[in-house]
């Protein structure tokens, strides 16, 4: 083994807790990129085996009912490779143990094959058979939520008619990971279920023999989507088609796509703030270090070793330091994003699971790595090559002092000795100060930027659900009813108010952009249904023109004033080309809405509703439920209450888990760059401070001017950190955001206080640390001479 070689490994016994503490950091960059983009591949592969498996559709379109000739017709397009046509029904259920109405989305399958697309994954039992009319296969999250399983049954209100279903399986569907119901931002597995009955029953029950109200197709490789939705769309319109929209579109699909692109945003932006801490530290320690080792380098240089020999030599040590933080990022990484891909698993139910991280990502991290680690220890190494071996052999020449402002204007003199030379060292070395403050205030900031997310969910929920969306129920319509059917909700037991809303699905255009949403008409004295503007004030819907979300405004590429080309993709199809009259705030979606009176216009109706909201009695609230599940117009009911438990819920097992691993690496962030400061500033200082407890002066004070500076530098620190907190937490907000959430950019008090609150807790377990170093100097190695 080589000297050097020796020498390094001697190096790195003697600093293995700083260099821990950097490896750990870069460990945590690591690691964050490999659980994040693992996990994202991961679930990518394990999505698309399971679509491909079980013949997920392409494209997709609902019809109020057309003849079972069509589907041949359908077949025909240029690029279809596949068609099933099916029945599809929203209705009431009555579940044992449930006050609450329940709604089901029946949805036909063949009795003697399975399904051509979108295929069914059993869990338990078996599907349904020819001439057992009162069968069903549930979906597994509803099932779970209810207890139910094959044996057991449960009501249904199908055509105005109350039936008995009995449970024959539990399963799976490609088409329904995410299972929303009519309204829902959220899945509420309790409130919502899909069901899967045989088409002979579900035909006879809605007079539907010999005809579909739901298509669904694959396409050959290489069609053209646009084409195909073209041609499916021209053949269904004259049966009431409402618009055919390809898998981008489809509310499952959607969704879980959303979630992806927040995984890649942390895949993306996390790491880079870890690893830009990291060399920023690698930084700091080299450069402490090779001015520790002054002589030695001088003797090394002396002995013959080339300026290169010993730029080499201190470059391998910083690639040790990484090297160990990259094999603890990779194992690390690999075993959380198992465990995390597996969560997403049970969450996104999907029925396998295929987990691998490719060769290319841990190459692409150690490389990133590597490089960063470089570009921040480069200067120190250089300036290491550099010297001169007759000026590294002598001490640094001291540092040239004059007083300093304070000391002039006598604002230290109220102090004692030991806390003059505290401040006196702070304001004569200022950049070494500055780089120790900023070390901590990184800290500090990425403490920050972990957990402002906790506030900004918490502010969407305010904003969602107590300042826009102010009703207690929301009552779903089976399609649009005149407008009188308001004042049969008001009549009901517990209705306090009701409110006419109108959905209608819309296609929205500029030039080349187009989104597909529901345009909402509200009434302009709305209460239980609010704007609200960028400052969160309430504003009244404008009598004319169109309100978008400021999300829908900014894919769109529009703002108020401009014109867009809607297209109502049901009743007579009117195009019109409108203009915004407003952009108001919203964090969940994509959202348009219209005066109530413009939008039935618009329809070229008469007054009409889909929806109502309700204010209601919270002890008359049961009757109410009873009689909503009795109401054979009433297609769902979303309970606010729940849906702000299932909002809850979601984000939990997703969004907040993630926070949960960025607050856990920033805490090792914190450690790391706290231990390694006071560290190295007792190996700079050591002598210094030994030989100040030859001339008499106590462990106390000693230990008081190294960890009284650095308390000092951990006070300043926390403001420069809570602004660059705020700049990251931003920066992390804009990665995360998609059509799905906007996050706000919220930081609540409590949020600066626990990161300081860590960081401080950070520092003592430091300063006790040092302290018992200080206490054990070696005080008859001072009074030797270093030259």
């Amino acid at each position: 083994m080589l000297a050097l070689d020796r020498k390094l490994i001697r190096d790195l016994r003697h600093v293995w807790l700083q260099a821990l503490a950097v490896a750990l950091v870069i460990g945590c960059g690591v690691a964050m990129y490999v659980m994040a983009l693992g996990t994202l591949r991961s679930l990518e592969e394990t999505r698309a085996a399971y679509y491909e498996r079980y013949r997920f559709a392409d494209i997709f379109a609902e019809v109020k009912r057309a003849p079972a000739r069509l589907s041949r017709e359908i077949a025909s397009i240029p690029g279809v490779a596949g068609v099933e046509t099916r029945i599809v029904a929203m209705v009431t259920l009555d579940v044992a143990g449930m006050a609450e109405p329940a709604r089901g989305l029946l949805i036909s399958v063949p009795e003697r094959h399975p399904p051509e697309l979108n295929g069914l994954h059993l869990r338990m039992g078996r599907s349904v058979q020819p001439g057992n009319l009162g069968e069903v296969v549930l979906n597994e999250a509803f099932a779970e939520a209810h207890g139910l399983r094959p044996g057991d049954y449960l009501h249904a209100v199908i055509n105005g008619r109350k039936r008995r279903l009995d449970v024959v399986g539990v399963a799976l569907s490609p088409e329904y990971i995410y299972s929303l119901g009519p309204g829902a931002m959220m899945p509420d597995d309790r409130r919502f279920g899909v069901m899967w009955v045989g088409r002979e029953m579900l035909a006879a029950a809605y007079d539907l023999e010999d005809s579909f109200n739901s298509v669904s197709l694959t396409m050959m490789r290489g069609a053209s989507e646009p084409a195909i939705i073209t041609a499916l769309d021209r053949i269904l319109q004259p049966y009431g088609g409402v618009g055919a929209y390809g898998r981008k579109d489809q509310v499952s699909h959607w969704y879980i796509s959303n979630e992806m692109v927040q995984l890649e945003s942390m895949a993306r932006v996390a790491p880079a703030i870890f690893l830009g801490v990291a060399a920023f530290l690698l930084h700091i320690v080299i450069s402490r270090l090779i001015a520790t080792e002054r002589e030695q380098i001088g003797l090394l240089k002396a002995f013959g070793y080339s300026g290169l020999a010993v730029g080499w030599h201190y470059t391998k040590f910083v690639l040790a330091i990484v090297g160990i933080g990259i094999f603890l990022g990779f194992v690390g990484g690999a075993w959380l994003g198992r465990g995390l891909t597996e969560m997403y698993t049970d969450f996104f139910r999907f029925p396998f699971l295929y987990y691998r991280i490719d060769f290319s990502t841990f190459l692409i991290s150690a490389l990133i790595s590597v490089l960063v680690a470089l570009a921040g220890t480069l200067g120190a190494v250089r300036r290491a090559v550099q010297l001169p071996p007759a000026v590294a052999m002598q001490p640094a020449a001291p540092p040239v002092y004059r007083r300093t402002l304070a000391e002039r204007l006598g604002l230290t003199l109220r102090f004692g000795p030991a806390t003059r030379m505290v401040l006196r060292h702070i304001m004569r070395r200022p950049m070494r100060s500055g780089l120790t403050t900023l070390g901590i205030a990184m800290a500090v900031a990425i403490l920050i930027s972990s957990m402002f997310m906790l506030d900004s969910i918490e502010m969407i929920i305010d904003v969602q659900f107590n300042r826009i969306n102010r009703q207690d129920v929301t009552v779903s319509l089976v399609g649009a009813r005149p407008a009188g059917v308001v004042r049969e909700f008001e009549a009901m037991p517990g209705v306090l108010r009701a409110e006419p809303v109108r959905a209608v699905a819309v296609r929205i255009r500029n030039r080349h952009l187009s989104r597909r949403t529901a345009l909402i008409g509200m009434t302009p004295g709305s209460d239980l249904g609010r704007l609200l503007d960028q400052d969160l004030h309430p504003v009244s819907m404008p009598p004319e023109g169109l309100v978008l979300s400021a999300k829908l405004a900014e894919v769109l590429g529009v703002g108020r004033g401009d014109r867009l080309t809607v297209e109502a993709m049901e009743g007579r199809r009117p195009i019109a080309q409108i203009s915004i009259a407003a952009v108001v705030e919203g964090y969940i979606g994509t959202s348009a809405y219209m005066d109530f009176a413009a939008l039935n216009r618009f329809m070229g109706d008469q007054p009409m509703v889909s929806l109502a909201y309700l204010q209601t009695d919270p002890l008359r609230e049961t009757e109410l439920y009873r009689k909503l599940k009795d109401a054979p117009a009433v297609a769902g009911v979303t309970i606010e209450k729940a849906a702000v438990e299932s909002f809850r819920d979601t984000l939990a097992e997703s969004m907040l888990l993630m926070t949960t691993f960025n607050i856990l690496f920033a805490g090792m962030i914190a450690f790391g760059v706290v231990y390694n400061s006071a560290r190295i500033s007792l190996s700079e200082r050591g002598r210094e401070l030994a030989s100040l407890r030859v001339l008499g002066f106590t462990r106390a004070e000693v230990s008081w001017i190294l960890l009284g500076e650095f308390a000092l530098l951990t006070v300043a620190a926390l403001i420069p950190g809570f602004v660059i907190g705020h700049g990251l937490s931003w920066a992390m907000a804009e990665g995360f955001e998609t059509e799905l959430f906007r996050i706000p950019l919220v930081i609540e008090r409590g949020t600066y206080g626990f990161s300081a609150l860590v960081v401080l807790s950070a520092a003592l377990l430091t300063g006790l640390v040092v302290r018992r170093r200080i206490d054990h100097l070696d005080l008859v190695a001072v009074l030797k001479t270093r030259e």
